[in-house]
């Protein structure tokens, strides 16, 4: 009990996560009176990095900051205003399609949105938007950043859970894609309810033309999710290739010299996140020292009878944490208690529950009291992040819809493997 006390105290006074849970270890060590877990200490933060599948992780982010330097998001964006034809509400279904195209590459919701929110909002708000809207629309495009293959918190999750790490990033493409589709029903109800403004028409040959141009910057997607399929590479490896490839001689824009500047940031991030990866493995192995798994067992046991009400019940428990704790801390806190739950007493697939789990914790992304993916746009475009998520509430509850059916059917998480 005092340790979580002591964490929630240095968490509220604004203390990394990571350090949060090495000085609870510590803590917790110390309240326990069993010091000589400290010699093992230093080997399990070591061995919570020591994992191959890890290795995707800078390389995605890698991945991002190339294609963001060589101008393949507004070919992305450009892309999709081609496919999108002169219907009500035609720029929302661009921001929603090319935000799907960059999850693809990007898979990270926060960057995603601090990208999208500097090309979209200010083209939406020329053709009559309402600037709110607008950035709250990009904010839950960017939500499809970390589920659409490739993705930062499935290998993390795929780490914690020892499962293939390509499992999990094609476990959630069905899912990705189910989410954009019903986003496309809910802008065209309130499209047909608010009358938002019409595409500028174009004529087939001006949307041949923007398509053609734009679509070499597809075979990065294609290219990482086909060596997932195919096995011939290493996604990650071949995605950054290809990235560079097409930044350099398709958009032109990518420039050898600035691999310098692309390779720092992408090392920061990564360090910061392989840092929060080698804290979550003492925290969990303290968790397993204590028991927790098996009292958190003995409780969720006599509330959920079944599988179904057992995921329901988490989906309740992480949606209120991730509303507080950004997505890969969440899952370096929960994973550890709830798969073994999960697996050996309710028989779920790891894969589906991955799933369910990241799909809820990037939710908390765009929920109150924190909502970090607002704060990101309203850093970006001057909108206020609690009318942002009062005008998209629609949004937020199309969400948790799909969040339930992906809870109930886990051949959306698991149809592409099986």
């Amino acid at each position: 009990m005092s340790t979580g006390i002591f964490f929630l105290l240095v968490m509220l006074l604004g203390v990394p996560i990571g350090v949060c849970l090495c000085l609870s270890g510590i803590v917790y060590i110390y309240a326990s009176d069993a010091q000589v877990l400290f010699q093992s200490f230093p080997s399990q933060m070591f061995g919570g990095v020591d994992s191959y599948g890890l290795i995707a992780i800078p390389l995605f982010i890698l991945i991002g900051e190339i294609m963001s330097s060589g101008g393949i998001t507004r070919r992305l964006v450009e892309l999709a205003m081609g496919f999108v034809g002169a219907v009500r509400g035609g720029l929302a279904y661009v921001n929603i399609l090319a935000n799907m195209m960059l999850a693809s590459i990007i898979g990270s919701a926060t960057a995603q949105v601090a990208i999208m929110s500097k090309i979209m909002v200010p083209e939406m708000e020329k053709q009559g938007y309402d600037k709110t809207f607008a950035a709250g629309v990009t904010v839950y495009g960017g939500m499809l950043g970390p589920i659409i293959p490739p993705s930062v918190m499935f290998v993390v999750y795929s780490v914690l859970a020892q499962v293939a790490v390509g499992d999990m990033l094609m476990a959630g493409l069905l899912p990705g894609i189910l989410l954009t589709l019903l986003f496309f029903v809910l802008i065209a109800c309130m499209g047909y309810f608010y009358k938002y403004p019409r595409s500028e028409k174009k004529s087939l040959r001006e949307r041949g033309r923007i398509i053609l141009r734009a679509s070499p910057t597809l075979l990065i997607p294609i290219v990482i999710v086909g060596s997932i399929l195919a096995g011939l590479a290493n996604p990650t490896e071949s995605g950054a290739v290809v990235s560079v490839l097409v930044g350099r001689f398709v958009t032109r824009e990518f420039r050898f010299a600035m691999l310098p500047q692309i390779l720092l940031r992408a090392a920061v991030y990564s360090a910061i996140v392989l840092f929060l990866v080698a804290a979550a493995a003492v925290f969990s192995w303290l968790l397993i020292y204590g028991k927790v798994p098996q009292a958190a067992a003995a409780w969720i046991q006599t509330v959920a009878k079944d599988p179904v009400s057992f995921l329901l019940i988490t989906n309740l428990i992480l949606l209120v944490i991730g509303t507080v704790i950004d997505g890969i801390p969440g899952l370096i806190m929960t994973v550890p208690i709830l798969l073994p739950i999960a697996t050996e007493i309710y028989h779920i697939d790891p894969r589906h529950f991955g799933v369910v789990v990241v799909v809820n914790l990037v939710l908390g992304l765009m929920s109150p009291p924190v909502g970090l993916s607002f704060f990101v746009a309203a850093a970006v475009t001057g909108a206020k992040p609690g009318k942002m998520f009062l005008v998209t509430l629609p949004f937020f509850l199309i969400c948790c819809v799909a969040l339930v059916l992906l809870s109930l059917f886990p051949s959306l998480s698991l149809g592409l493997l099986n």
